[in-house]
């Protein structure tokens, strides 16, 4: 069970339009485990757009805005966010040690203060948009899978409770870190949709063998024509054992 759901699909809404974003989330309550909103519907809409799908959807939060600064500011804008109590939040590892307990710091005072449940906090890894030939175009020496075996392992120090990660390497992640230890994974695409802009991509049921514990799945459920036969198709597979 994820975040009090059994469901391990949380659906990316994609989307800047608020009427959009809240009826995917009202439409999809019974059919996924959580929602993820993310920087550009942030940007978009703010704190206000957020409440209006949190409402709409009555579901676990991501909130996938990827703070990445020096820790003073990151600390504060992991405290201006607390009031809309996410499940789940996240940081980019590459930010370092200090801004990532910063982060964690923020987000335990701040929900102490409000009387919320902090969010598990989560460090962004590699995106999985990017592959060894983009890490070293930055100046990343060694694969990808090097580079997150890293960052995972920094942010278990810092004190986070998981990352964000290709399913690709939960597997050797799982063994590295534990079981209790979050992975979370976008780029996870049923045999039956398009790849789109992830270029380290595994199904539904390959990232779950792998060890990932919550799946993010977008444009395979909300570009459908029925979104919710979509998300279902996801969830039959799942429960059946299909190879998806």
């Amino acid at each position: 069970m994820i975040l009090g759901r059994a469901n391990p699909v949380y659906v990316a809404l994609d989307t800047t339009d608020v009427g959009e974003a809240t009826a995917l989330a009202a439409r999809l309550h019974d059919d996924v485990g959580g929602l993820k909103v993310g920087l550009e519907f942030f940007a978009r809409n703010g704190h206000k757009g957020v409440r209006e799908v949190n409402k709409a959807g009555d579901l676990p939060l991501f909130l996938d805005l990827k703070f990445h600064d020096i820790p003073n500011t990151v600390a504060g804008a992991v405290r201006s966010v607390m009031p809309l109590a996410p499940a789940l939040l996240n940081v980019h590892a590459l930010g370092g040690r200090a801004m990532m307990r910063a982060a964690q710091a923020s987000a335990q005072d701040e929900a102490a203060r409000l009387g919320i449940t902090p969010p598990r906090l989560l460090a962004v890894t590699v995106l999985t948009s990017m592959n060894d030939a983009d890490i070293t175009e930055a100046g990343i020496t060694g694969p990808v899978s090097d580079q997150v075996r890293r960052l995972a392992a920094l942010t278990a120090e810092a004190g986070l409770d998981g990352v964000v990660c290709s399913a690709q390497e939960a597997a050797v992640l799982r063994a590295d870190l534990g079981p209790d230890f979050l992975l979370v994974t976008p780029g996870v695409r049923p045999h039956w949709a398009a790849a789109d802009d992830q270029k380290r991509v595994t199904t539904p049921r390959e990232a779950l063998a792998a060890g990932a514990s919550v799946l993010v799945i977008g444009r395979p459920i909300t570009a459908s024509p029925d979104p919710r036969a979509a998300a279902r198709r996801i969830q039959d597979d799942l429960a059946e054992g299909a190879v998806v």
